[in-house]
C-alpha cells in the first residue's frame, strides 16, 4: 500500500507503508505521542541519519510543549495507531533538525541534551553552535536540506490518561503537583523509605526551580516560590541524612544558607553532616549558631555536642592504636631487614 498524498501543508508529501486502524487520534494539547522514526537524506542512497529503533526506545513528545520540530506534530496527526508512513519534507521544515537530533542523540549517549545551549529560542541557538559535535548534523546546519522522515505510530494518550513528567505540566499543574508530592514524601519518610521519600521532594523542588527560573530573582513572585522550595530541601536532606549520603546534604544545605543565611533547621542538618565525615571544627561552629538563632534547639545541640564529643575521642583512641601498631611493623620490618652482624637502634641485639 504505497500511495501518495499531498498533505495540506506546503512542502510535504506523505506515502502510506502500512495501515493503521481506527480513526485518526483527536490530538489536544498535553497529549502524548509515542512512535518510531527513521530520519533519511533525499540522496540516491536514502542515507539513514537517524534511527530511534537503534536507541532500544520509541520517541515520545508531548503535543503543544514546543517541540523545535514542529512538523512533527502535522505529520502524525495525519496517521492512525499502527500505521506506518514516510514522508517527504522540504528544507523549510527541516532546518532544525540538526539541533533536534542532538539532543536526541546526547540522551541516548547519557549526556545533557542543553549542555553548552543559551536560554534562548531554537533559531539564535542554531547561531550559536559552532559545532553540534557530529560531522554529518554540522552538513544539515551548514546547508538546510530537504529530509525524508518514516514513521510507526504506537499509541496518542490523552493528558489524563498518563503520569505527565514535571517538564510536560503546566504552571497550574506544577503548583498543584506540589503539595500531593510533599504530602507523598511525608508519608514514605513515616514508613522509612527514605530513598523514596527523596525522589518526591526532589521532584516537588524541580517543579518550583522551574517556575522560578521564569520569575526576576528577589522579587515578590520568585520569594513566594523559594517559601515553598526550603522546606522541601531541608527534607530531602533529611533523607539524604538517613541514607548516609553526606556530601549530598553539605552540598544543598550550603547552597540554601547562601540565600539564607539565618536558617537553624540547615545549620543543624549542615552540622550533622559535618560531623558524621568527622569534620569537628565545622559541625561545632554549626551547632553553636543553631543555638544562637533558635534558643528552642538549645537542647538537641547539646545532646549533639555531647555525641560529637565521644565520637571524636573513641576516633582519637581508635587513631592512636592504629598508628602504635603501624609503627611496631615498621620497627620489626626493620629488624628483619638488618644485618646479623650489627644492630639497628631500636631493636634487640641480634644473637
Amino acid at each position: 500500500m504505497e500511495e501518495t498524498y499531498l498533505l495540506n501543508v506546503e512542502g510535504v508529501r506523505k506515502k502510506i507503508l502500512h495501515g493503521g486502524q481506527g480513526e485518526l487520534p483527536k490530538l489536544q494539547d498535553g497529549s502524548k505521542i509515542t512512535f518510531h522514526f527513521q530520519t533519511l537524506k533525499d540522496d540516491f542512497e536514502r542515507t539513514v541519519i537517524d534511527d530511534s529503533r537503534e536507541a532500544g526506545i520509541p520517541m515520545e513528545i508531548i503535543v503543544g510543549k514546543m517541540f523545535k520540530l514542529e512538523i512533527w506534530e502535522t505529520l502524525l496527526s495525519s496517521m492512525r495507531t499502527g500505521e506506518v508512513a514516510e514522508f517527504w519534507c522540504d528544507a523549510i521544515h527541516t532546518g532544525m533538525y540538526a539541533l533536534v537530533s542532538r539532543g536526541m542523540r546526547r540522551i541516548a549517549e547519557g549526556r545533557d541534551p542543553l549542555e553548552g545551549q543559551k536560554h534562548r529560542c531554537g533559531m539564535g541557538n542554531m547561531f550559536d553552535y559552532h559545532s553540534t559535535g557530529y560531522d554529518d548534523l554540522d552538513e544539515l546546519q551548514r546547508t538546510p536540506q530537504p529530509l525524508i522522515f518514516i514513521m510507526e505510530l504506537f499509541r496518542v494518550e490523552e493528558p489524563s490518561a498518563y503520569k505527565r513528567d514535571t517538564w510536560a505540566m503546566s504552571k497550574e499543574e506544577k503548583l498543584a503537583a506540589v503539595p500531593v508530592l510533599h504530602s507523598e514524601g511525608n508519608r514514605l519518610v513515616l514508613r522509612k523509605e527514605f530513598s523514596q521519600a527523596a525522589a518526591k521532594y526532589q521532584e516537588a523542588v524541580i517543579c518550583l526551580r522551574n517556575l522560578q527560573a521564569k520569575e526576576k530573582p528577589w522579587e515578590e513572585g520568585w520569594l513566594k516560590l523559594e517559601r515553598l522550595v526550603t522546606p522541601l530541601v531541608l527534607n530531602y536532606c533529611q533523607c539524604q541524612l538517613e541514607l548516609g549520603e553526606y556530601y549530598e546534604v553539605l552540598e544543598h544545605t550550603t547552597e540554601l544558607l547562601q540565600k539564607h543565611k539565618d536558617n537553624a533547621k540547615a545549620y543543624f542538618k549542615r552540622a550533622k553532616a559535618h560531623a558524621a565525615v568527622w569534620n569537628e571544627r565545622e559541625a561545632r561552629e554549626d551547632f553553636l549558631r543553631v543555638a544562637h538563632l533558635d534558643p528552642s534547639m538549645a537542647a538537641a545541640v547539646k545532646k549533639e555536642l555531647k555525641q560529637l564529643g565521644e565520637r571524636m575521642r573513641k576516633k582519637h583512641v581508635e587513631d592512636r592504636k592504629r598508628y602504635q601498631g603501624l609503627f611496631h611493623q615498621l620497627t620489626n620490618k626493620s629488624c628483619s631487614l638488618a644485618p646479623r652482624a650489627g644492630s639497628v637502634p631500636g631493636c634487640d641485639p641480634l644473637p
